[in-house]
C-alpha cells in the first residue's frame, strides 16, 4: 500500500516552497553564457586584428569606421530580431532600405531639406512594413513568400526611381553629420543613433507587454491567442517595427554615403538574420536577445574589417561567415536538446 505524503506546510497552513532554483534563473544563466561566449569571440577577433595589422586595425579612425558600418545593419538587425522571435522572417529588409534611401534622395525630396529626407525614409520604411504586415497577419500569407515578393517589388521600384543612377545628396545638414566635426566625444552620430535604437529595443523586448506578447506569439501562437493576445495585430505591429528600423537605417546609410542608390542594402537580410542567429535568437521563434544580436553584428563587421585590412578575398570572408552561422545553429540545437 502506497502511503501519500502531503507537502510540508509553513506556519500559515500554506504549502512551503520547494527547495531549488527557480526556472527563470536557468534562463538567465544560459543567456549570460551566450553573451559571454559572444564577447569572447569578439575579443578574439580584436586580438587577431591587433596582431595582424596593429597600426591600422587599432587606429581610432578604423575603430570608428567599424562602429559606423555596424550601425546601419545593426538598426536593421534590431527589427529583424523582433520578427524572428515572433516566429516570422523578413527577407525584404535590404530592398526596403534601398527603396527608402532612393525615395528620400530624389531632387523633389531634397528640396524639403534635412527633415524632408528623414521623414520620407521613415515613411517609406513603415509603409513597406505595413504592406508586409497586412499580407502576413490578415492575408494569411507565409512570411517567406510575402517578404520575398516585397524584396522583388522594392528592388524593382528603387531601380525605376533612380534609372540605375546614383542620387547625390546636396543637403548640407545631411552631409555635415558624416564629418568628424559632428562627432560627440569622438563617437560618430550614427553610432549614437544605433546605441539609442539598441537600448529602446532592449527595453521594449524585456520590460514591456509588447515584448512579452512577441515572445508568447513566437513560442506558441495558438496558446497566445487563447490567452487573449490578438496574434494578427501583434504580427502587424512587428512588421511595422521592422519597416521603421529599415527607414532609420536608410537615413543612416544616406548620411554615411552621401547618396541614394538602388543597390543599397544588398544582402542586408542575410546579414541581419545571421547576426540574430549567432546572437541566440531561435529561427523557430520564442527566444532571442537584443544584446546577442548586436554582438553578432559587431562580430561580422569586425570580420569584414580584418579581411579588408589583410587584403583577403571576399569569397573567403563569405565562407568564414557561413561557417560561423552553421556553428551557431549547431550550438542552438545542442542547447535546445539538453534543456
Amino acid at each position: 500500500m502506497t502511503q501519500h505524503v502531503s507537502p510540508p506546510r509553513d506556519g500559515t497552513g500554506k504549502a512551503a516552497p520547494v527547495d531549488g532554483p527557480p526556472a527563470w534563473r536557468g534562463v538567465i544563466a544560459r543567456a549570460d553564457v551566450r553573451t559571454l561566449s559572444l564577447l569572447g569571440v569578439l575579443a578574439a577577433l580584436v586580438l587577431i586584428g591587433g596582431i595582424t595589422k596593429p597600426d591600422e586595425f587599432l587606429d581610432t579612425r578604423n575603430l570608428q569606421l567599424v562602429l559606423t558600418q555596424a550601425s546601419v545593419i545593426g538598426v536593421v538587425t534590431v527589427g529583424m530580431t523582433f520578427v524572428i522571435i515572433s516566429g516570422g522572417i523578413d527577407l525584404s529588409v535590404g530592398a526596403i532600405v534601398a527603396l527608402a534611401s532612393v525615395w528620400a534622395t530624389t531632387v523633389a525630396t531634397q528640396e524639403y531639406g534635412f527633415f524632408g529626407i528623414l521623414f520620407t525614409a521613415i515613411v517609406v520604411g513603415v509603409g513597406c512594413g505595413l504592406v508586409n504586415g497586412v499580407l502576413i497577419a490578415y492575408g494569411a500569407m507565409v512570411p517567406f513568400i510575402a517578404t520575398l515578393a516585397m524584396l522583388a517589388s522594392a528592388r524593382g521600384l528603387a531601380l525605376q526611381i533612380t534609372d540605375g543612377r546614383t542620387q547625390i545628396v546636396t543637403v548640407d545638414g545631411i552631409l555635415d553629420l558624416g564629418e568628424r566635426d559632428s562627432y560627440v566625444l569622438g563617437i560618430p552620430p550614427l553610432v549614437l543613433v544605433f546605441a539609442a535604437v539598441t537600448v529602446i529595443g532592449w527595453l521594449v523586448l524585456n520590460r514591456t507587454t509588447f515584448g512579452r506578447r512577441t515572445v508568447a506569439v513566437g513560442g506558441n501562437a495558438e496558446a497566445a491567442r487563447l490567452a487573449g493576445i490578438d496574434v494578427r495585430r501583434q504580427r502587424l505591429y512587428l512588421y511595422l517595427l521592422s519597416g521603421l528600423c529599415c527607414g532609420i537605417a536608410a537615413f543612416l546609410l544616406i548620411v554615411l554615403s552621401g547618396s541614394g542608390q538602388n543597390t543599397n542594402g544588398n544582402l542586408y537580410e542575410l546579414d541581419a538574420i545571421a547576426a540574430a542567429i549567432i546572437g541566440g535568437t531561435l529561427l523557430s521563434g520564442g527566444r532571442g536577445t537584443i544584446v546577442g544580436s548586436v554582438l553578432g553584428v559587431l562580430i561580422f563587421t569586425t570580420i569584414t574589417n580584418i579581411f579588408a585590412l589583410n587584403n583577403l578575398q571576399s569569397d573567403v570572408q563569405q565562407i568564414a561567415k557561413g561557417a560561423i552561422i552553421v556553428a551557431a545553429v549547431l550550438v542552438q540545437r545542442r542547447t535546445a536538446s539538453t534543456h
